[in-house]
């Protein structure tokens, strides 16, 4: 988990403990382009926060679609993040979020190498 923490510090811990299991097999070379794939493509947290608190300023459903949620994000649009109560779920779970986003670009940056 060391060597994921280094190439990637902006990772939170249940991520890193992911990329460290995924990768626990690769060689650094290996490790060091599939962070660098993984980065470009990988949801900051933070981000989602940002853009889920966005809905509360009449555009809800932006971070739905960061995370290639469409239809909830269409959802979310047309009904003001469902009478806002699901942009306040969003909002405490937008750890949640984030981790299983990434968890399926990882998965999908890893079938590009096998």
């Amino acid at each position: 988990m060391n060597r994921i923490l280094q190439q990637l510090p902006e990772a939170e811990m249940d991520e890193a403990q992911f990329l460290s299991v995924l990768l626990k097999d690769k060689s650094e070379s290996e490790v060091t382009n599939f962070i660098n794939i993984y980065r470009s493509r990988r949801r900051d947290p933070q981000v989602i926060l940002l853009t889920a608190l966005v809905g509360f300023l009449g555009v809800a459903g932006v971070h739905r679609f960061l995370i290639n949620h469409i239809g909830m994000g269409v959802l979310y649009f047309f009904t003001a993040g469902l009478c806002f109560i699901g942009t306040i779920v969003d909002l405490i779970n937008h750890k949640n979020l984030a981790l299983e986003y990434n968890q399926k670009v990882a998965l999908q940056v890893k079938s590009l190498f096998e």
